[in-house]
């Protein structure tokens, strides 16, 4: 999919998508964010065919305008994202060699890239000095030889004005920081897209950029320099693109690059100003988060409909995940519980297989698959990618539009969907239930879960813990998608789904009766804390901070509480979840 943001370029609009709409390679649909346009841009977008277009009631510069367009377009489930400006245009194979690029590297390397940059010429065909993609600082030889396979080159950082992203990154890292208004906001996002990962700069994708003028950022920004060095500030602080000695050499060449803007600027008391002031809000803040600027701009996220009754008797798919570390009788007894033994059999079983697995484990699926009483979907992930991304597949391959989860060790009450899919067909979007922990044998209970039931207190809670026992939930799939998906968090990739979902408006519901029994092992304890599942849960409060779910004060005091649960050792852990957790009776604490 392409995302264009356009404001007050009309013309060149109509040439950025007339070029959209010549590309060798079909795109699966283009979404134009209308940042705010007074020069009859709604007329030509009126007039334009199989266009999702968004609307704002106020500029939100780049980022704002790329996160909502990124937003919308997820909604549409695309692999790669093209992010482009709108006096941009792309030559008819520019699409194409990204694409190329970008499955070429997977398939040699195993891993796509994250970010792909098309190569940038102004009018007369010079490259264009503004957007030109530096080889990436310090790329090893093994890197560049890899890029360099696919006729890539490195790099650690992009421009807006032509970039493709790999779509599960996002969903996994998140949008554009929309308070990054005017500057900074493309090697922020780029640079965060790719740590970790690889960059890929690609000379055959040329796409033409109509600037006004043939420059370079060393020309004197006036005004702009407020958010230069604003912006500036909040990247080196606060965010998460780039390590500590990425942050010095980028900071040097910051440095230089100010410099350089004063001893050419023909106005250096207004700069003086705009530095000290940026220098101060950078300090003294951090970017607000999306939710609320993008609300004073007058964006809504994409909502399904919410809370419209099905028809009873509805079809519903099994999404199942399992990976090379799962017990192959676990597995068996998960599938047939909530296949063979259910009162209310799905009419399809999506079994996602994680990477690859051993041998006995590999013979159970195929049994599992060829005597299911029901159509199972067996899709095979060539490599282990981690649950959320795994679920992600399983639900491209649903197809029907309720969907229950299972682990491939837990076990279903008989009458479990029996009870639980009156719910959905009701109204709601989302349905968990009360579960039971059991050690070695369904008979040997050690615990029950109980989850509340009130939608209010639900959403009044989620915010500090999750109000779903995650094994026993069955939602819509559009709510699902509509919230983003699962994201690559690891051991937290339900919750962040959940509170995402409840967040955005999915009407949510609880049965206290247990309908799951759920394996409780020797390391269960001790699988709920250590320093991995301290990385996960930051990580996670983190992004509960930057996606407006939280105050300050709720985020301190959810990283104090449920962080310090993660280091306590394992005997107080335990006592701790039994109290508070296990046996749990719906009460409104949290």
């Amino acid at each position: 999919m392409a995302v264009v943001v356009t404001w007050n370029r009309r013309e060149l609009l109509v040439e950025a998508l007339a070029g959209l709409r010549g590309q060798s390679h079909p795109l699966a649909a283009v979404v134009v964010v209308d940042n705010a346009s007074t020069d009859g841009t709604d007329q030509v977008l009126g007039g334009e065919t199989g266009l999702d277009v968004v609307r704002l009631e106020q500029n939100t510069g780049g980022a704002g305008g790329f996160a909502v367009g990124i937003e919308q377009a997820l909604t549409h489930r695309p692999h790669l994202v093209w992010l482009l400006d709108d006096d941009t245009i792309p030559t008819p194979e520019a699409g194409r060699e990204l694409v190329r690029v970008w499955e070429q590297y997977a398939a040699a390397e195993g891993d796509p890239p994250a970010v792909l940059a098309s190569k940038v010429v102004w009018t007369d065909g010079r490259d264009h000095p503004m957007n030109t993609p530096r080889r990436k600082p310090g790329a090893r030889s093994a890197e560049s030889a890899a890029a360099a396979r696919v006729g890539a080159v490195p790099i650690r950082s992009a421009s807006f004005v032509s970039i493709m992203c790999d779509a599960d990154v996002v969903r996994a890292r998140g949008l554009p920081l929309a308070d990054y208004f005017l500057w900074n906001d493309d090697f922020e996002y780029s640079t965060r897209l790719i740590r970790d990962r690889v960059g890929l700069y690609c000379p055959d994708s040329v796409v033409v950029h109509k600037t006004k003028v043939f420059g370079s950022t060393d020309a004197d920004p006036g005004e702009r320099f407020f958010y230069e060095v604003r912006n500036k500030v909040w990247l080196f602080t606060r965010s998460r693109g780039l390590r500590t000695g990425e942050k010095a050499v980028y900071g040097a060449s910051t440095l230089r690059r100010w410099w350089r803007t004063f001893a050419r600027s023909q106005d250096r008391r207004t700069l003086h100003r705009a530095l000290r002031r940026g220098l101060r809000a950078g300090l003294a803040s951090g970017p607000r988060p999306n939710a609320v600027v993008l609300r004073e701009a007058g964006w809504a996220a994409p909502q399904p409909d919410r809370g419209v009754p099905l028809p009873a008797g509805q079809p519903f798919a099994l999404l199942i995940s399992t990976w090379g570390g799962d017990r192959p009788d676990y597995l068996r007894e998960a599938f047939v519980s909530t296949v063979d033994d259910q009162t209310r059999r799905p009419a399809q079983v999506v079994l996602v297989q994680d990477g690859p697995v051993p041998d006995e484990l590999a013979e159970q699926i195929r049994h599992l698959v060829e005597t299911s009483p029901v159509p199972v979907t067996h899709v095979e992930m060539p490599a282990n990618v981690g649950l959320g991304p795994a679920l992600d597949a399983g639900l491209q391959a649903s197809e029907h539009e309720i969907v229950a989860r299972m682990d491939a060790d837990d076990v279903s009450a008989p009458d479990r969907f029996e009870k639980q899919l009156p719910v959905i067909e009701a109204g709601a979007d989302i349905v968990g239930s009360g579960l039971w922990e059991f050690g070695e044998s369904t008979g040997d209970v050690v615990g029950r879960r109980t989850p509340p039931t009130d939608p209010d207190l639900i959403r009044r809670v989620i915010r500090f813990r999750d109000p779903f026992n995650h094994p026993t939930v069955v939602y819509r799939r559009g709510a699902v998608l509509a919230a983003g998906g699962y994201s690559d968090m690891a051991l937290m990739e339900d919750y962040l789904l959940f509170t995402r979902m409840v967040a955005g408006g999915a009407v949510p519901a609880n049965l206290a009766e247990p309908l799951v029994h759920y394996r409780v092992g020797d390391g269960a304890y001790a699988r709920r804390g250590g320093t991995a599942l301290l990385r996960s849960e930051l990580a996670l409060q983190a992004r509960f901070r930057r996606l407006g779910l939280t105050t300050r004060r709720q985020y301190l005091r959810n990283v104090a509480i449920r962080g310090g649960y993660r280091l306590v050792p394992e005997g107080v852990r335990k006592v701790a979840y039994r109290r508070l957790l296990a046996n749990r009776s719906g009460s409104p604490r949290g």
